[in-house]
């Protein structure tokens, strides 16, 4: 494969919660373990079912429980949503019909749900509860760990017309948190604690709640509303509470309907159009105005769709500083765009659910210092960040007599900078794109830096050729790349020979979640 052909030119949600709750007092924090001994509270309600046991909103913005185990899930739940209970439901870890009964009844009463086992037994002190056994494993439970069992436990176990009228009489509505799982069997009895205390329950298998567009929409709506996060997945607590802290913001990245949340390849793939504005020879982005460039990108676009579970939405990617041939007045080879000339472009994307990605050709200067300039657009949502180190040079080098190269710390530094605006502005993820047709261009990329959690890193295979090179070079860059990189691939109209099909371009392997055209 060889280089790519960009020239060097010297001039250019779901329903939302219910309104928002009264909470006073309420700050963020993070539980470090499942099962505080007097969780803070406010606006406690009795939910008398006959189980006597008293609900409350966490005070805290947002609580991790701790631990992966049933047991541990199930208690840390009931410790984070009631002060105390007459009753509690007690099932096996592995008993999953007598989990749904106890589920059932939980409704019902208004009472928790534990598992037998040592954190269930101890939660079972803390609220002064007698224990309901449903079923033989939770039966032997409590009789092994001497937990004392409820004289009426039949009665509370049997569906009454007492029990139905109890159940409608409370509050409806209005969720006293929202708990998030990640779906799994160990979560049930900890959903049904949750469900009992009049919480809502949002289920997110990759634990980060940032992917969840009805999320963002419900809490962006009430940001008030506390979180209860279960298992060490959607740790640690501080990572937590700064992921909390954007979607709370509500603010959804640009996309086709149906696609929003604040991570820019979660459940996507995103299709590009190359360029720089009014330069058709660096790419199809220049090819036409605004308008026809985003209606061409949304065309491409579509001919991802249906090809795997990943459905397609359009974007630009812009070169926003333009490799050059002279030095010009500051001396680094390279023709900054002012930011007023690439907003309309940027802001019209944006507004017609395309994601941006602003391109770096820096010639002598560094990437740090280029995307520095390019703040303003980079503070807005759906805006990312690409280096292009092809077209950076070192000293006493000019652009096409050798490719240029980068640094893993001058990378780092930048993805350093990046992320932290992310952080400050509470912004949703970025992507943060590296190009490459060469391991040679990033020297010392083993050591690179991919851990940012505001940004989606990802390694981009550029460069013309035949597809055999093509695939010959993705292959190459796969090689010894750290770890927690997505892929990208570009396709060439002009230069390659053929050009892949949509289908062949999400054959390679991993399939790329971020294609571009030139």
């Amino acid at each position: 494969m060889h280089r790519r052909s960009s020239s060097p030119s010297a001039a250019v949600a779901a329903g939302g919660l219910a309104a928002a709750l009264v909470l006073a007092g309420c700050t963020s924090g993070s539980s470090a373990d499942g099962a505080p001994s007097a969780p803070p509270s406010s606006a406690a309600a009795s939910l008398d079912g006959s189980g006597s046991a008293t609900a409350v909103v966490p005070s805290r913005a947002s609580t991790l429980v701790a631990g992966a185990s049933a047991d541990a899930l199930a208690a840390g739940a009931s410790a984070a949503l009631f002060t105390s209970a007459r009753r509690a439901l007690l099932v096996g870890a592995d008993d999953t019909d007598a989990q749904q009964t106890a589920a059932e009844a939980a409704q019902r009463l208004g009472v928790p749900v534990l598992v037998a086992g040592d954190a269930g037994a101890a939660e079972v002190a803390r609220l002064g509860a007698q224990v309901v056994p449903v079923g033989r494993a939770a039966q032997d439970g409590a009789a092994q760990r001497g937990l004392v069992v409820a004289d009426d436990s039949a009665t509370l176990l049997g569906r009454g017309e007492d029990d139905d009228a109890a159940a409608s009489a409370r509050p409806q509505g209005t969720p006293t948190a929202v708990v998030l799982t990640t779906g799994g069997p160990e979560s049930g009895p900890a959903v049904a604690t949750a469900r009992a205390a009049g919480a809502a329950a949002v289920e997110l298998p990759g634990a980060d709640p940032r992917a969840d567009a009805a999320l963002v929409q419900q809490l962006g709506a009430a940001p008030q509303v506390p979180v209860v996060a279960l298992g060490d997945a959607f740790g640690p607590g501080e990572r937590l509470d700064e992921r909390l802290a954007v979607v709370r913001t509500g603010v959804q990245l640009p996309g086709p309907a149906g696609l929003g949340g604040q991570l820019p390849l979660s459940g996507r793939r995103l299709v590009a159009l190359y360029g720089h504005p009014g330069t058709p020879s660096l790419g199809v982005l220049g090819e036409q105005d605004a308008t026809a460039t985003i209606a061409r990108a949304g065309q491409v676009a579509q001919q991802y769709a249906g090809l795997d579970a990943l459905p397609p939405a359009p974007a630009l990617e812009v070169i926003a500083t333009v490799a050059s041939s002279s030095p010009g007045a500051d001396g680094d080879y390279s023709t900054e765009t002012p930011v007023e000339d690439l907003r309309p472009l940027v802001e019209q994307a944006l507004g017609s659910g395309l994601q941006v990605v602003l391109d770096l050709q820096p010639g002598r200067a560094t990437f740090l210092e280029q995307a520095k300039a390019y703040e303003d657009l980079l503070a807005l949502p759906g805006v990312g960040l690409a280096l292009d180190p092809e077209w950076r040079l070192q000293p006493g080098q000019q652009h096409l007599d050798q490719v240029g190269s980068v640094s893993a710390s001058e990378v780092d530094a930048t993805s350093a900078w990046l992320a932290q605006l992310v952080r400050d502005r509470e912004l949703p993820q970025k992507v943060f794109l590296l190009h490459q047709f060469r391991t040679s261009m990033v020297t010392g990329r083993a050591s690179l830096d991919t851990s940012h959690d505001e940004l989606a890193f990802v390694v981009h295979a550029d460069g013309a050729g035949a597809p055999s090179e093509k695939e010959a070079t993705y292959r190459a860059l796969q090689a010894g790349a750290p770890q927690g990189l997505a892929w990208g691939w570009k396709n060439f109209y002009d230069e390659d020979s053929p050009t892949n099909t949509a289908q062949q371009t999400v054959a390679e392997q991993p399939s790329p979640v971020f294609v571009s055209y030139q």
